[in-house]
Order: C-alpha cells, then sequence, then structure tokens
C-alpha cells in the first residue's frame, strides 16, 4: 500500500509533468480550479488548486474532502501512484470505477485532453 509520503510525491511528478507536457495539455490544465484528491484506502484527503497548468497542494486532511472542489478525485494511494507512473491507464481506472473524477461538465470537456 502506498504510503502518504510516496502519494504526495505522486502528486508533486503530476503536476511537474503538466508544466512540461506540450501546449495542448498544458493550455487544458491552463485555469484555475479548486481541487481534491481522496486516497480512500488512507482515508486522507489532499486538497489545492489546479492552476496555471501546475496543481498546487494546500492541505492533507483526514477523512473525505469537507469541501466540494470544482474537481474532485478519489482512488486508491496504489493506484494514484500507478497512473502518475504511467502503469495504470487513466481511462480503463474511470471506466472501471477505481478512479472517480467528479467535475463540472465545462471542467470535463477541458481536463479530456489530459485522458
Amino acid at each position: 500500500m502506498a504510503t502518504i509520503q510516496e502519494c504526495r510525491e505522486a502528486l508533486d511528478r503530476l503536476s511537474d509533468n503538466l508544466a512540461r507536457a506540450d501546449e495542448g495539455v498544458r493550455g487544458a490544465t491552463a485555469f484555475d480550479r479548486s481541487l481534491s484528491c481522496h486516497i480512500t484506502d488512507l482515508d486522507q484527503t489532499f486538497t489545492g488548486r489546479l492552476q496555471a497548468g501546475r496543481i498546487r497542494v494546500d492541505a492533507l486532511t483526514p477523512g473525505p474532502p469537507a469541501d466540494k472542489a470544482e474537481i474532485r478525485l478519489a482512488m486508491t494511494g496504489d493506484d494514484l501512484v500507478a497512473l502518475v507512473a504511467g502503469e495504470l491507464k487513466f481511462a480503463k481506472a474511470w471506466a472501471s470505477g477505481r478512479v472517480r473524477l467528479e467535475a463540472g461538465f465545462r471542467d470535463l470537456l477541458r481536463l479530456k485532453s489530459m485522458l
């Protein structure tokens, strides 16, 4: 099972990957939205913002997210680490229910180029 530290490092790597991505992907993420990522097996939630093509983590709190972020993710720590490492494909994980993504329709359309 992935640790909180490994999950935090995976989010940092994802942020770095977004910053280095081609212009199309960077453009899709170049907006300002609140973000939460609930690590279900550890029952911890990272909260922050997706801003200017980067993920900024502001807090880690126990339990599910207290507030409804504009973009909400939920998955196990192992799945987060595997997604960022390229060992798990997002579309397959989302379709099978291993990863949950909730966002407004317009945000989902903008995020689809990342998936």
